[in-house]
């Protein structure tokens, strides 16, 4: 029986290791929605609720609170609608770069193992950071971004231990496999040439801590606190450079821009996040969250021949630490239904603030909408659905950045953005 268990569980997380990439390619850069339970309730109480085997990632501690063992599988399918409109601030003539998302796949998966009352294991791969955009070759943004995608995938063993019979405490090791890979166009300014191109392409391990605390006071009522520590990718790669005209390509050869090895690091922001769980009664709980994420450490560069005369081909973004709160619901008809329902909403401040939001990173503050389903077949099968609508607005850009000939400005907005989550989850209990 166990032999069966692990078999299964292998095929599960090698097809989540194929897809859990997938949402981590929205504009909004780091994710709550990953193909479990939590969509439908917009993440709230995700650090409280310990209802199924995503607590590994969520809340490690909640493990020692499942009653059996367990593996969760998550589907998810996410539409990004994202489209730029230049205004007449724009200095570069192209198109408007079309829809930048659109449809992408996602998954993840998780493991629990009952080792005995008091300590549990667990295991997950899913993807919470990250963005991916095409704009195309000739649109008016092609000097500052043309195609970007950066995914950190995360792996995560985790363990937890229930100290008493209303406290558990757990900790988990985040091994993020981080992909980047970055293309822009270069002006070849006063030489009457196409655009040349820059390609930046490199992955790399980092490594971070997950730890959590939850506390049950009494029945039905959960307190859960949680802190994922920030991963550092360092990338590091020579550019590649391709149509460049014989004068700038000279004077980049003289830098040695062309040949040296040119780090990127990035920081992974860190995250706490305070929930609470509480039961109405047998069909109604409420829950919800507070949190908070250390964007000011994140500084993506951007890449890019930034002047005349370039000494570095990066450029660092500024970006604000983010607030999160959330508050959602679960209801089950009757007390002996197979059915339970969820709703909730969420809002996230946003990282940067409007006069210095760049068009290779769109974000800006979102509000949430969730409702799902669960439906347990047996005592030991549950299936569920969620779909989460992500509303980001009207995002304004004024980005003016090189000097020289090569001085450019992208002025417009992306407006009425948005995503929408599609998932699906298979919960088993042995």
């Amino acid at each position: 029986m166990m032999r069966s268990v692990w078999i299964s569980l292998l095929c599960t997380l090698t097809i989540a290791v194929v897809f859990a990439a997938g949402p981590a390619w929205a504009g909004g850069i780091m994710l709550y929605q990953f193909g479990s339970p939590d969509v439908g309730t917009a993440a709230a109480g995700n650090a409280a609720r310990a209802q199924d085997a995503s607590t590994v990632f969520t809340n490690p501690a909640g493990m020692g609170r499942l009653e059996k063992s367990q593996v969760l599988g998550g589907m998810q399918a996410l539409y990004g609608d994202v489209k730029f409109s230049p205004n007449g601030s724009t200095t570069v003539s192209g198109d408007d770069g079309g829809n930048a998302i659109g449809w992408i796949p996602g998954g993840s998966a998780f493991v629990v193992q009952k080792l005995n009352p008091d300590w549990s294991i667990g295991f997950g791969v899913l993807s919470y950071f990250g963005l991916s955009e095409n704009y195309g070759d000739t649109w008016v943004g092609r000097y500052f971004i043309q195609k970007s995608t950066l995914i950190g995938m995360t792996l995560t063993p985790a363990v937890s231990y229930r100290v008493n019979n209303w406290l558990y405490v757990g900790a988990g090791l985040n091994m993020m496999y981080g992909m980047l890979d970055e293309q822009v166009a270069i002006n070849n300014a006063g030489e009457a040439r196409p655009d040349g191109q820059l390609k930046y392409s490199d992955q790399k391990w980092g490594y971070g801590g997950n730890f959590g605390i939850l506390a049950e006071p009494k029945p039905g009522t959960r307190f859960g606190l949680t802190y994922l520590t920030e991963v550092k990718l360092d990338f590091a790669s020579v550019p590649e450079f391709s149509g460049l005209g014989p004068v700038l390509q000279a004077f980049l050869i003289s830098q040695g821009l062309t040949t040296n090895e040119m780090g990127l690091s990035m920081t992974v922001p860190q995250m706490v996040m305070f929930s609470a769980y509480h039961e109405i009664n047998r069909q109604w709980a409420v829950m919800g969250n507070v949190g908070w994420q250390n964007w000011s450490r994140f500084g993506k560069a951007d890449v890019g021949i930034n002047s005349s005369t370039p000494t570095s081909l990066t450029v660092d973004s500024d970006y604000n630490d983010t607030w999160h709160v959330a508050l959602g619901v679960q209801y089950r008809p009757a007390i002996e239904s197979p059915w339970t329902f969820s709703a909730g909403v969420a809002y996230d401040s946003s990282a940067v603030d409007d006069d210095k939001r760049t068009v290779s990173v769109p974000m800006g503050e979102v509000w949430g909408f969730a409702v799902g389903a669960q439906y347990a077949v047996t005592p030991n099968l549950t299936l569920g659905a969620a779909y989460e609508f992500a509303w980001l607005g009207n995002m304004p850009v004024n980005q003016v950045r090189g000097t020289g000939p090569f001085a450019n400005t992208v002025a417009g907005e992306f407006g009425n953005s948005s995503f929408s989550f599609f998932a699906l989850n298979l919960k088993w209990t042995y």
